[in-house]
């Protein structure tokens, strides 16, 4: 008896959200979601960050001496470099600190010479509230508590006459410099004119919409699209929200702008022409001041003349904002002549999100030995051949074909390259983790893209992008020595990988409204270097995720190129950060992944098809746990 079509659509639509309802965990397949009594796996409630600034009060409270304290503070117990804390002072504070302590990302100063019997003249404070900040009180300021949500107490800081004298010096200057960059910034924001201004801010917005989360300070006030404390339009103010300090200014007259908004303002600006973007992630975590601004544009001129090529970018001629927008431009124009020359990437320094980009330097023998390593490990197990990355890519340009086609247990070669790849890498970089993320079907997207169905694209979500993890064995040790809790975690790390796919596709496409309207992040196309996100970030502290490399590849699709398309990540949960050759080693394995997903979507492009079936929460299971 054949059922009516109804009938089995009716049956289809029930099955299907049937399985919607069943969890994705590899440990709870087949199980109803949300149906435990409790989380498999908990967490201490100061694990992460609360923890880190809790180890980092305890270790301060135990220095021998204020100085080395500070140190501690500064640094947060050695997790990240004391140079982000002290350009994240307000201008008094920053003072004090060179004055007591000989403490700043300037020229430091001579410290304090009060000694422990002199009765201080002023009794001040040093503390560290829950934003992972210093605080610092100075003569002008009340008890730190008053004002500041500490994570434990303060440490007493006494100052002498000659302290207070040194102090009132420098922070008068500190006045008049940020008095007088103030005037010029509102000098130059006037001279945009209102249409340059509307600009200004609408690129602004923008940025703060498909830019990672970052902080950021001026003076007292924070700007940030991070979590609950929202100030800028983000992932929880939308465009045009009244709480966004840049939507609040449109209609604005700027003799009525703050300060701090004009600094803002005028400091993003110039930190988003010099790059796009992903500069201000560079300044996360730190004022934004013209000072800070100028030290970072040259650092940055300074590295981009290193690569070959001429001309160097010269200096800016001051510390004036029209000279630093000039500098910005020519360092933008400096970075798209060395692209291609040199190997750009960031360190970014979990605690406090703060991100640096450097030029790599040379490839050595070191990240040789790895990718010779890698090589003969992948031409064991695929039909390739040759000594470096660029010769097995060769070979597979040559005789692409049995990428579409299924090879050992894969229904196609591309599962079985990525696999392989990633298995590679786990054991040659002596990861505890592993993965590569990419796009289940590349028949749909070269018919989506023939078609130019730019809305059906939008809808695409997290089942149909892949992310295939590849732990090391030993791993489990991180996780109670439990398989299964292994290819939990695993399957976790695979679904975060797959949203960051579907965050970046739509990045790559016309902004037409249905794109416009989708939440997305601008693609990645430099590699990074992370320390201590297990200090941070909650995906990473679940997963234990310390040390970690990411190297992003673009993949060509019917002539469109689409960046961050695919990325190959490693990480550790303890032992030794990578480095730079590690870096270099795995940028060079992701665009052997990236040219043969390329490949394919040509072969796709001339009528194969090819479905990435593997990679999901049972396969997980039964490659870690079963």
């Amino acid at each position: 008896m054949t059922l009516p079509v109804e009938w089995e659509s009716a049956s289809s639509r029930r099955e299907a959200l049937a399985k919607a309802r069943q969890s994705r965990r590899p440990s709870r397949l087949g199980q109803r979601a949300g149906s435990a009594a409790e989380p498999d796996y908990l967490m201490a409630e100061d694990a992460g960050f609360p923890g880190l600034l809790k180890r980092t009060w305890q270790q301060a409270n135990v220095a021998p001496d204020l100085p080395a304290a500070v140190d501690v503070l500064l640094t947060l117990a050695g997790h990240v470099p004391a140079d982000i804390q002290l350009r994240a002072l307000p201008a008094p504070q920053e003072c004090a600190l060179k004055v007591l302590f000989g403490r700043s990302w300037r020229a430091p100063g001579p410290g304090s010479a009060t000694a422990d019997d002199v009765t201080p003249a002023f009794l001040g404070e040093i503390g560290l509230n829950t934003s992972g900040r210093v605080v610092v009180r100075v003569p002008s300021q009340g008890p730190l508590a008053a004002d500041e949500d500490l994570v434990g107490g303060v440490l007493r800081v006494p100052w002498s006459e000659r302290d207070l004298a040194d102090y009132r010096a420098e922070l008068a200057a500190a006045t008049a410099r940020l008095r007088d960059s103030v005037a010029d910034c509102r000098a130059w924001l006037a001279e945009a004119g209102p249409d340059g201004r509307r600009d200004m801010l609408q690129n602004l917005q923008e940025a703060a919409l498909r830019t990672a989360p970052f902080v950021l300070y001026a003076g007292d006030r924070q700007y940030t699209n991070f979590r609950d404390r929202n100030t800028l339009t983000g992932r929880t103010l939308w465009p045009g929200h009244p709480d966004c300090a840049l939507s609040s200014l449109a209609a604005v007259p700027l003799d009525l702008w703050s300060d701090s908004d004009v600094l803002m303002v005028a400091c993003l600006t110039l930190l988003v022409r010099s790059a796009g973007f992903a500069r201000i992630e560079e300044a996360n975590g730190t004022q934004l001041t013209i000072d800070h601004v100028a030290h970072l544009l040259e650092r940055t001129r300074l590295a981009y003349n290193g690569g070959p090529g001429a001309p160097e970018v010269p200096p800016a001629a001051s510390n004036r904002v029209a000279a630093l927008n000039d500098l910005a431009e020519a360092v933008a124009r400096r970075r798209r002549e060395i692209t291609s020359k040199v190997q750009l990437y960031r360190e970014i320094h979990g605690p406090l999100m703060h991100k640096v980009e450097r030029v790599a330097g040379p490839l050595t023998d070191d990240a040789r030995r790895l990718e010779a390593e890698l090589c003969a490990r992948v031409r064991d197990r695929l039909p390739v051949s040759g000594d470096t990355f660029g010769e097995l890519g060769a070979g597979i340009e040559a005789s692409p074909g049995w990428l579409t086609e299924p090879h050992g247990a894969f229904g196609t070669g591309l599962e079985s390259l990525v696999y392989e790849t990633v298995s590679a890498v786990t054991a040659v970089f002596d990861a505890d983790f592993a993965m590569s993320r990419g796009m289940r079907s590349l028949t749909a997207l070269v018919k989506a893209l023939r078609e130019q169905d730019w809305p059906r694209i939008a809808t695409w979500d997290l089942p149909h992008f892949f992310c295939c993890v590849v732990p090391a064995p030993h791993a489990r040790r991180y996780f109670g020595n439990s398989a299964t809790h292994m290819a939990d975690t695993a399957w976790s790390i695979s679904a975060r990988m797959r949203f960051n796919s579907w965050h970046f596709l739509v990045g790559n496409l016309p902004k037409v409204p249905e794109i416009a309207a989708r939440d997305y992040f601008v693609p990645p196309t430099i590699p990074d270097i992370s320390y201590h996100s297990d200090q941070h970030h909650h995906g990473h502290v679940a997963a234990k995720v310390r040390f970690s490399i990411r190297s992003p590849q673009a993949v060509e699709v019917l002539g469109r190129t689409f960046n961050g398309f695919i990325d190959l990540r490693l990480l550790r949960c303890e032992g030794p950060p990578f480095g730079e050759q590690d870096m270099l080693a795995a940028h060079r394995t992701s665009g052997f992944i990236a040219k043969a997903t390329s490949l394919a979507a040509a072969l796709v492009a001339d009528g194969a098809d090819l479905e990435i079936t593997k990679f999901d929460s049972r396969w997980h299971w039964e490659q870690i746990a079963a």
